[in-house]
């Protein structure tokens, strides 16, 4: 009497499994957003590689002294996150330098062109020395950087991460400094290159 309904109900069991299946594989296989940033010190030996190209480009068809209002979505909600921050802390916002938002892009396109993540790049160039070669005189200098990917709003997500990372909270909550830029670079697969540029003049 049964013997019609146990292939129907065997096959609807299997129908129910596969479908599961492809859900958990589906599920499993999708993309996570990716997220680095990393802390400068004195011991630091030399640039990480992270993948890439190792053409590089050093031009730039940006503007040569980008505004906060030339500047990215990224660097833009970056500077702003930094400066709610800084506000929520008793301290005064940081002035938006346009030199240094030169610096910093130049930096982070050349992170991800290069394949480095480093506060020096492959040839040897720390923040000192970049600042130099840009023509750029300061009293106290500070870099941080970061790289993330899939996340909504990139620039806040960075100087989020960067808060819970204590040289980096540092930079961002210093009464040294007097102004500030941020540089972003979007590489081919959509990651988000960040440099933040502090300065004392």
């Amino acid at each position: 009497m049964f013997a019609h309904i146990i292939p129907r109900v065997l096959v609807s069991l299997f129908l129910i499994a596969f479908v599961s299946s492809s859900i958990a594989t589906a599920q499993s296989l999708a993309p996570r957003p990716v997220a680095r940033l990393i802390s400068g010190s004195a011991s630091e030996s030399g640039p990480r590689r992270i993948g890439g190209s190792l053409e590089a480009s050093f031009t730039s068809n940006a503007p040569v002294s980008p505004s906060i209002a030339e500047a990215t979505t990224p660097e833009q909600r970056a500077f702003e996150a930094t400066n709610e921050l800084r506000l929520r802390n008793g301290l005064a916002p940081l002035d938006w330098d346009p030199e240094l938002c030169i610096i910093a892009r130049r930096h982070s396109r050349n992170m991800s062109v290069l394949g480095f993540f480093s506060h020096q790049t492959p040839e040897g160039l720390r923040l000192r020395d970049r600042a130099r070669l840009a023509g750029v005189r300061y009293r106290v200098i500070a870099e941080n950087i970061a790289y993330n990917q899939g996340f909504e709003d990139p620039g806040a997500f960075a100087v989020e991460r960067w808060t819970i990372s204590a040289g980096h909270r540092a930079n961002l909550l210093s009464n040294e400094f007097r102004s500030s830029a941020v540089g972003s670079f979007v590489a081919p697969d959509g990651t988000v290159f960040l440099t933040q540029l502090f300065i004392l003049r």
